[in-house]
C-alpha cells in the first residue's frame, strides 16, 4: 500500500527508539532492584510495568505499520485491537494505582500513568474505525498515538529513576 510507504522513516525512528528504551529500562530496573524496598512489587505493577508495555506497543505498532500491507482494513483492525487492549490495560493500571499503598500518586502521576495512556489507546481504537474512509487522517492519528506512548514511556522512566535516586535514596540516608 503506497500510503504506508510514506511512513517508513517515521516508524523506523520511533520503533528504534522504543526498542532502545525498552533495553535501557531493563538496565534501570536491574540497578534499582539491587536496593529493594518493601512492597515494591505492588508499586511496580502500577508504575514500572506500564512503561515497558507502552514502549512495547510503540515498537509493535512501528513494526506492524512497516509491513507491506495490501489494504488498510486489516492493519487497521490490528491497531484497533491493540488500542482496545490498551484501553483495558489503562483501566487496570488505574485500579492498581488506586490500590497500591507504597506511594501516593500526584496529579502528574495520574496524567502520565492513567489519563494520557487511556487517550493514546483510545485514539488508536477510534482511528481504526476511521481508516477506511479517512485513511490519511487515521494514519496521522496512529502516528500521534505512537509518539504519545513513546513520550509517556520516556517521562515515566525518567520519573521512576528520579524518584529512586532523589527521594528513595534520601530516605535511606536518614
Amino acid at each position: 500500500m503506497p500510503i504506508l510507504g510514506e511512513w517508513d522513516s517515521f516508524y523506523v525512528i520511533v520503533g528504534s527508539a522504543a526498542g532502545a528504551l525498552i533495553g535501557l529500562q531493563f538496565v534501570v530496573v536491574t540497578l534499582i532492584a539491587e536496593r529493594p524496598q518493601l512492597r515494591t512489587v505492588e508499586a511496580g505493577a502500577s508504575f514500572a510495568t506500564p512503561t515497558i508495555v507502552h514502549f512495547c506497543v510503540a515498537l509493535l505498532l512501528s513494526a506492524l505499520l512497516r509491513a507491506p500491507w495490501k489494504e488498510i482494513a486489516l492493519v487497521a483492525a490490528f491497531w484497533g485491537l491493540i488500542g482496545a487492549c490498551g484501553i483495558v490495560y489503562a483501566v487496570i493500571v488505574t485500579r492498581r494505582m488506586r490500590g497500591q499503598t507504597v506511594y501516593q500518586p500526584e496529579f502528574e502521576d495520574w496524567l502520565f500513568h492513567a489519563l494520557l495512556p487511556f487517550t493514546a489507546y483510545s485514539i488508536l481504537t477510534l482511528s481504526a474505525f476511521a481508516a477506511s474512509s479517512f485513511t490519511y487522517e487515521a494514519l496521522f492519528a496512529v502516528g500521534g498515538a505512537v509518539l504519545l506512548l513513546l513520550f509517556i514511556g520516556i517521562h515515566n522512566a525518567w520519573d521512576s529513576v528520579a524518584y529512586h535516586v532523589f527521594v528513595n535514596n534520601s530516605d535511606r540516608r536518614k
